[in-house]
């Protein structure tokens, strides 16, 4: 018993630190020297050792006959040209780490955190600030536009530009600027966020500064930097929706009566930003040349082009109406609209490319634009919530002191530090030059989604001040706006299901597309490198799966010191568990992983959860460690390593049918008695709810970077009079004698408190005016 013991044991410790296979032969040699065995045996071990250790005799007799079995079972998935494109479209970053299974920590924490220049902060300081004061967001829905003083404000001070380099006429900031901007402006008016957003993002600046040529720079990225041009970009269509790659918009080539080759578009175009005013047109399409008058062929796939609105065949006259936010949205039509191959973003040499151009965009825009807007109205609704609690009494209290309000409170407000700090760490990766496209995946499904969540526990809250609209509500506006926010740059589903994981696995797993591209190019010597390479990965990361699960993660030596460092080590143990069951997963499934969408969704969704857990404790370590954030940090974390428990039991449940399955539903059963996370103490809920409801500092912290327009002020007024007043209220109850002064300090406050809780109403006639007026 004690030899068996001490064979696993010795086993256990060499898969754990990825011993090489040599010393593995060597290990079997010595036990079976200890065990007193006979010579005889040394013999075949010496064989099985020479087969398996020299490189050329190995690949003839193992590696040879699995890469044509591989082949012939289609074992691994297969990848078109189209997703080759949009797997190399970004980069591998932390997400590689947490992939590995065994996550340099130290690697991870090195990674730049961003901050504003001061330009960048005197930009938000002062233009942002002043558009939002142009800005009624209430008139802005009222009017169904925004003024026209706004839009000539942010032509003139180059908001359309923030992207574009100074060279060019531009403001030339950083990722991080350009985020804190649509962050504040978000905070007061999603149309106004939109607006400057779009034209920063995926579009002709965009592709411009990456793929067009000088003469394409030269003219037109000044005229985007200052208004000039409104830009637009057309995407999606009616078969082409989250499958970009379905565009059955057209553009034929052809020789017009001067011999000039030119182009032929017909495009049928929806859902597209800013489309119905933009002066140029960007446009993806699929080119033809059915003459082969380029010499290229007659399929030249899918290319982008810039197209003047001024056209003949351009059809901007219709509006959508998305659940009634008033940004600019709307079909695009065009009937044989002409344009040269000068139009084409980069020339001839951008015949063709435009799928690259996209998905590289892409990787890109996904973690700028909608984190922005998403962590700037979570910051919103986590403000209006704490303060307007304090204000609001029922039953003689604050409606903060009740443990139902103070839970949500303190629900929000974790969610809206570990989503600042997500959004911040991935913006210093992108600052740094970086595309992760895999982070930026997770980045805009898990930030649309926690902002619906919350804004609908900030209206919660509110009750009924929040559904009544009007001047006075700072809510319902961006709850109109959070489904439109799920919908766009890849809908939420598909994003979970296909890309978080589906590409995450092929593109960071340190070995399974370098296989792929192995056996597709029929190198079997590569292909075999790679094989053993990834046994020993496997090896080593079930080793470290059951010694990190056994001791709960404590064999793992932290780079961080207290709760920050007890989190990094739950964090190797999922990182180890979660690449380990990846690769059953990938094993038993192989091509057909990709068509299991439900078994990838939570692959999907326990690495996004180990990033939010990084990133919040990047933010804790970059902030100084404060004291007053460790109850931050413990909410968010724990409630991601309960949502991986979860996801890991849902995989362990389903990864495989009937009897096959129960090693993986006994696994289950333990994950469900070993678990990563920890019930939420009602307690720390209430301290968070107690911090941001109380303490300016940290609810100014929490809720940094928002818009403080008319009604947050008056909502901060009214929370500091409610608390200065609390002593008085509780004399008064005892109908203890005040002041005069204390009197009229109880009446000033009672005022404030009345106007905060106060919602807007319309006489019949301004009512039904209103209705007819937006018809």
């Amino acid at each position: 018993m004690a030899l068996l013991l001490l064979v696993i044991v010795v086993a256990i410790g060499l898969a754990f630190f990825a011993a090489p296979l040599w010393v593995w032969f060597v290990a079997v040699a010595l036990f079976l020297l200890g065990c007193g065995v006979s010579y005889f045996w040394f013999v075949p071990l010496a064989l099985v050792a020479v087969v398996f250790l020299h490189k050329p005799t190995r690949v003839k007799l193992i590696t040879q006959n699995l890469f044509k079995f591989i082949e012939k079972k289609g074992l691994l998935p297969k990848i078109s040209d189209t997703e080759k494109i949009a797997l190399r479209a970004g980069d591998v970053w932390v997400e590689g780490e947490l992939f590995s299974g065994k996550p340099d920590f130290k690697k991870i924490f090195e990674n730049p955190y961003p901050r504003l220049t001061e330009e960048e902060q005197a930009f938000i300081d002062n233009e942002v600030n002043e558009v939002c004061a142009m800005t009624s967001d209430w008139e802005v829905f009222e009017s169904r536009d925004l003024p026209e003083e706004v839009w000539k404000y942010i032509k003139e001070k180059k908001f359309f530009g923030m992207i574009i380099p100074k060279e060019y006429g531009g403001l030339g900031f950083s990722a991080y600027g350009h985020s804190c901007v649509i962050e504040k402006l978000a905070s007061h008016s999603q149309v106004l966020a939109i607006t400057v957003m779009v034209p920063n993002s995926l579009g002709p600046a965009e592709l411009l500064l990456h793929y067009g040529l000088d003469t394409q720079k030269d003219y037109y990225l000044p005229r985007l930097a200052d208004g000039r041009e409104i830009p637009c970009f057309a995407l999606t269509e009616p078969e082409a929706g989250s499958d970009a790659g379905a565009i059955q918009s057209d553009g034929v080539v052809f020789k017009n009566d001067e011999g000039e080759v030119k182009i032929r578009l017909n495009f049928d175009k929806r859902y597209i930003t800013l489309s119905s005013i933009a002066t140029v047109i960007g446009l993806a399409f699929v080119l033809k040349d059915p003459q082969n008058i380029l010499g290229e062929g007659k399929e030249r796939g899918i290319t982008c082009a810039l197209v003047d609105a001024k056209k003949e065949g351009v059809d901007q006259t219709q509006r959508h109406d998305p659940l009634n936010v008033p940004f600019v949205n709307a079909p695009l039509l065009g009937k044989d609209v002409i344009i040269g191959l000068d139009d084409v973003i980069g020339g001839e040499s951008g015949l063709g490319n435009g799928w690259r151009m996209l998905m590289e965009s892409l990787a890109v825009g996904r973690g700028i634009s909608l984190p922005s807007t998403s962590t700037g109205g979570s910051k919103l609704a986590t403000y209006v919530s704490s303060t307007y609690s304090v204000v609001r009494y029922q039953f003689g209290l604050s409606i903060s002191k009740f443990e139902g309000i103070a839970e949500v409170l303190g629900r929000l407000g974790a969610s809206t530090y570990v989503l600042d700090a997500a959004k911040t760490f991935t913006l210093g990766a992108i600052n740094a030059g970086k595309k992760p496209a895999v982070a930026n995946a997770i980045m805009k499904y898990h930030s649309t989604e926690m902002f619906r969540k919350n804004v609908m526990d900030a209206m919660d809250i509110q009750g009924g001040a929040a559904i009544s609209r009007g001047p006075r509500n700072l809510l319902a506006h961006a709850y109109f706006g959070a489904p439109v926010a799920i919908t766009v740059e890849g809908a939420n589903i598909m994003t979970r299901t296909l890309i978080m994981f589906g590409q995450g696995m092929i593109r960071c797993h340190p070995y399974a597309y370098a296989q792929i591209e192995a056996l597709e190019a029929g190198d079997v010597k590569a292909f075999d490198t790679l094989l053993f390479a990834h046994i020993g990965h496997v090896v080593r990361n079930k080793a470290r799966y059951y010694v990190l699960g056994i001791t709960r993660g404590y064999v793992h030596v932290s780079t961080s010191k207290g709760k920050a460092g007890r989190y990094e080590q739950k964090l190797a143990w999922a990182s180890a568990k979660f690449a380990f069951l990846s690769d059953i997963a990938l094993g038993l499934m192989g091509a057909s992983l990709k068509r299991r969408e439900s078994v990838s969704g939570r692959f999907g969704d326990i690495l996004a959860q180990m990033f939010f857990i990084t990133a919040a404790l990047k933010r804790y370590e970059e902030e100084g460690r404060q004291k007053s954030d460790v109850v931050f940090l413990e909410i968010a974390v724990e409630d991601a390593f309960g949502k991986i428990d979860v996801a890991f039991r849902g995989i362990l449940k389903n990864l495989m049918p009937g009897i096959m399955g129960i090693p993986f539903r006994f696994l289950g059963f333990v994950s469900r008695i070993n678990p990563m996370g920890k019930t939420i103490k009602d307690a720390s809920l209430h301290h968070i709810a107690t911090l941001l409801c109380e303490d300016d500092k940290i609810r100014e912290r929490v809720c940094s970077n928002i818009y403080m327009g008319e009604r947050p002020t008056q909502l901060l007024e009214a929370t500091h009079a409610m608390q200065e007043i609390k002593e008085l209220l509780d004399r008064e109850k005892k109908e203890e004698r005040l002041t005069q002064s204390e009197k009229k300090q109880l009446q000033e406050a009672r005022v404030l408190q009345h106007e905060i809780i106060t919602v807007d109403a319309f006489s019949h006639d301004d009512y039904f005016r209103r209705k007819t007026q937006k018809a």
